[in-house]
């Protein structure tokens, strides 16, 4: 459903989340590391996560990559798809058609139209700081 660069994109911003939680940074081989992803495909992504304000790389024998915890409390699963992904998945076919809408519809249209809703309403209710409550107390993982 998403693509991989947007799979560890959100891996790594939980990662760093706890982290930031903590009151740690980490750097980008710890990330990598720990959401299983090439470094410098994850440090390509973690840039774009940089320019969008989401998450601060500070430079530097301390540095590292840090969320604050008001980014924690704002930052959406919705907000990070479309900042790695796009918009397009909430408004594409679900073949993959260019033309896809109510007057031309292809035959999934109904059906995937109320998926995507769906999808949206979840992507948006979903904050980092919800998210990791699960990695902290150790009921969900990031890696296996």
């Amino acid at each position: 459903m998403f693509s991989k660069a947007c799979e560890y994109g959100i891996r790594a911003l939980l990662y760093v989340a706890v982290k930031s939680h903590g009151g740690e940074r980490v750097i980008i081989s710890d990330i990598a590391k720990e959401i299983d992803s090439p470094v410098s495909f994850t440090a390509k992504i973690l840039q774009q996560l940089v320019k969008a304000a989401v998450v601060t790389s500070v430079k530097g024998p301390h540095g590292g990559f840090e969320i604050t915890d008001e980014k924690m409390k704002t930052t959406t699963l919705a907000h990070i798809v479309e900042i790695i992904d796009g918009p397009a998945i909430f408004r594409s076919c679900g073949l993959g058609l260019g033309v896809c809408d109510e007057g031309t519809p292809c035959p999934l249209h109904f059906k995937y139209h109320n998926v995507r809703s769906e999808l949206k309403k979840m992507l948006e209710t979903s904050t980092l700081e919800k998210l990791i409550q699960g990695v902290e107390r150790g009921s969900t993982h990031l890696k296996l």
